[in-house]
């Protein structure tokens, strides 16, 4: 029998006895009925491709956990990885493969419980106003476009060090023009601080288990002005490059005027502070916000021009230039460019998982081998899930691996039709193609996460990405070698076009009629459908590529019912906005709480704001008092200080009633939701049949909802 392996494959020194046993379930996973022997020696071969999905399989097993593991889970999940890996190493041939995926789902579960013990910090356990200090370690800007400040090193009066979070991020109302915030400073200021909120509607977005990976314990606001009690610490190499950031972040946005040096300053040092939320929201509306936040595009282009640059100069050169290894020398060259970029630019995940991209195909490029490959792809995603986990829930890690793995397997296509087309056209209709097969591949993404699609993001990024490559980039790199000489203001001018380019386009894309379409929230299981579908229709063949196929309809199928599932009724953790379902779309109690508002309507796929979802008709009564009806029952929404007075005779009416306050003895039929309540069960949601859901049930005990 031939087998359609490389030379030394396992399976040829196994022989056929032990795949011959291989159970059916098990060869059509890796590729055809036909020929298990040639399956299992394709599956071997392609292990590697496999090792990521098997790994984030593990990872995303631990985040989907309604409890957070204790020693049994994981003294089980131990063993299960060490007699997978002794199956693995000793046992049949047909039990390898499957053995190996097993164990890569094991150490995925323990490396992300390690990983949230690791990073273990307080959290503050209940709301504090007074002095608070600390060490600046990150300045950025709140969605209200105020200043906020990251601290570390915290102290806060009257709780002990040992309860004291690691971290607090604190947003600076008021007149703060005394004060000019520096990288390593310690301050002292006057906050509200409360612990990082639970999600807004069970299911959501849960910012706690975000904080938690940040060791961010407690976030707030002042009003008072901030005092500078210490400069930065000359000798703190750990904020060295971060004031650097802020130095040249500063001094480009000195030479280029307005938000076009905030884009720039952005772009070349990651400081994303001077960029205004309409900003932002042009860019985000007009799908061109992944430009603004160093990736994998950015880290690319840099490390691309350097290596052009070096490459071509070094070929200058003349007769040494025949000598010397000049592609091994542009790929080091590169490599330090990359890595001083990753310096500068700070440890966003985003950038962390560019420079490792870089760095893997610069290596490839040392050690002769082809720089892009999937084997490049599953070596960095598998690296970035071993060192940080929790990287596999952020969007940015998701988009990214999907647009790259799309990229690289249409690289071949592309190139057979490239050969049939005019060379002129060649480059414009490459860039139609990638723009359309990255936004194809991160669509999904986008919609899940985000709950919205821009409708013409394809063409923004046609107008705009030419512009990163051929000016912004290049002439980022020419302004830092030109600087040291007192020459990089032509090169700084020329970026400012680009980047003043870029926003024009991102405001004409985003004004356009229909910009933006409203998704409806999907299942938690969709976006995981999909992509191991996709991942298996690429890895796979034969009937593992019609299963892979079958996995990304059903995907599609549970997220067409999405909308039908929506909650006729929420309710707010804190009891601070209720929204009921109504023929028109969602009617909100008020038009206040901005987040949690703005994040039902989006899941709805409603593209209301808050004034109009508020206006609809559904509530009734004065502002303390708000009556609606709820399958054929009252719903009452009671605040202020009359709450306590009106419930006994609105509660005997039955029904459901939201009181911002804590009852101690309620009396009557209603169904009483108090502020003692929704403090342990986190937003409420309720179907139209009365069914309800909680956060607690949903995301269990788990470190980071700790009270």
């Amino acid at each position: 029998m031939a087998i359609n392996a490389e030379p030394g494959d396992w399976a040829q020194a196994e022989g056929a006895t032990g795949a011959g046993r291989a159970p059916r379930l098990i060869v059509a996973l890796f590729g055809g009925l036909s020929d298990p022997l040639g399956a299992l020696a394709r599956a071997r071969a392609q292990l590697f491709l496999w090792m990521p999905v098997a790994l984030g399989v593990g990872v995303g097993a631990y985040f989907t956990l309604g409890i957070e593991p204790g020693w049994p889970i994981y003294l089980s999940t131990l063993v299960i990885c060490a007699v997978s890996l002794t199956l693995w190493l000793r046992g049949a041939a047909w039990l390898r493969v499957p053995a190996a995926l097993i164990a890569l789902a094991a150490l995925g579960l323990l490396l992300a419980g390690l990983r949230a013990h690791l990073v273990a910090a307080p959290v503050l356990q209940y709301r504090y106003y007074g002095p608070v200090s600390g060490r600046i370690v990150k300045i950025d800007r709140a969605r209200s476009d105020l200043i906020r400040l990251t601290l570390d090193r915290v102290r806060i009066d009257w709780i002990p060090p040992a309860k004291t979070p690691a971290r607090v991020r604190v947003t600076l109302h008021g007149d703060q023009s005394q004060f000019s915030p520096e990288p390593g400073t310690q301050v002292m200021l006057t906050a509200n601080l409360s612990p990082p909120p639970p999600p807004a509607a069970p299911r959501d977005y849960d910012f706690r288990r975000t904080a938690w990976f940040d060791r961010l314990g407690a976030i707030g606001y002042t009003r008072a002005p901030v005092l500078r009690i210490a400069p930065p610490d000359p000798g703190d190499w750990a904020m060295a490059a971060h004031r650097a950031r802020m130095r040249l972040s500063a001094a480009i946005q000195a030479r280029i005027a307005g938000q076009p040096g905030a884009v720039a300053a952005a772009l070349m040092t990651g400081d994303r502070s001077g960029l205004s939320e309409a900003t932002r929201e042009v860019m985000r509306r007009s799908s061109l916000a992944h430009l603004i936040a160093i990736s994998g595009l950015h880290m690319g282009m840099l490390a691309g021009f350097v290596f052009g640059l070096v490459r071509y100069g070094l070929a200058l050169a003349g007769r040494p230039a025949l000598i010397w290894p000049t592609k091994k020398l542009a790929a080091i060259a590169a490599l330090i460019a990359a890595s001083g970029y990753l310096w500068l630019a700070g440890p966003a995940i985003s950038t962390q998982r560019a420079w490792i991209m870089v760095s893997i195909m610069l290596l490839a490029v040392l050690f002769d081998r082809r720089a892009l490959s999937l084997r490049t792809v599953a070596l960095a995603a598998t690296l970035l899930m071993i060192w940080q986990p929790e990287s596999l829930t952020e969007p940015g890690f998701q988009m990214s691996f999907a647009a790259t793995t799309a990229l690289i397997v249409a690289l071949g296509p592309w190139t057979r039709a490239a050969r049939h087309l005019p060379r002129l056209l060649r480059p414009v209709l490459m860039l139609v193609a990638t723009s359309l097969i990255a936004g194809g591949a991160t669509a999904p993404i986008v919609a899940a996460q985000f709950h919205r699609l821009s409708e013409y993001g394809v063409l923004a990024n046609l107008f705009a990405v030419p512009a990163m490559g051929l000016v912004i980039m290049p002439m980022g790199v020419l302004a830092a070698l030109l600087a040291p000489l007192g020459l990089a203001g032509p090169a700084l001018w020329a970026m400012g076009q680009g980047t003043a380019w870029i926003l024009r386009v991102a405001e004409w894309v985003s004004g356009l009629d229909g910009s933006v379409l409203a998704i409806v929230q999907p299942g938690p299981w969709v976006i995981p459908l999909i992509a191991l579908g996709a991942l298996g229709a690429i890895l796979t063949r034969g009937a593992g590529r019609s299963a892979s196929i079958g996995l990304i309809l059903l995907g599609g199928a549970i997220w067409l019912r999405a909308g039908a599932e929506r909650p006729a009724l929420l309710i707010a953790p804190e009891a601070q906005q209720v929204g009921l379902m109504t023929p028109l779309g969602r009617a909100l109690l008020k038009p206040g709480a901005g987040f949690i508002s703005e994040r039902w309507l989006a899941a709805d796929g409603d593209e209301a704001t808050l004034d109009e979802a508020a206006a609809r008709p559904a509530f009734s009564g004065p502002r303390g008092a708000r009556i609606a009806q709820f399958r054929r029952a009252p719903l009452a929404h009671l605040t202020g200080k009359s709450a306590k007075e009106a419930l006994p005779a609105i509660c005997a009416k039955g029904g459901i009633v939201v009181i911002s306050t804590r009852v101690d003895h309620p009396t009557g039929p209603c169904d009483l939701w108090d502020a003692a309540r929704l403090r342990g069960t986190g937003a409420v949601a309720i179907s139209a049949t009365g069914e309800v859901t909680t956060t607690a049930q949903i995301k269990g005990r788990r470190l980071w909802t700790r009270p």
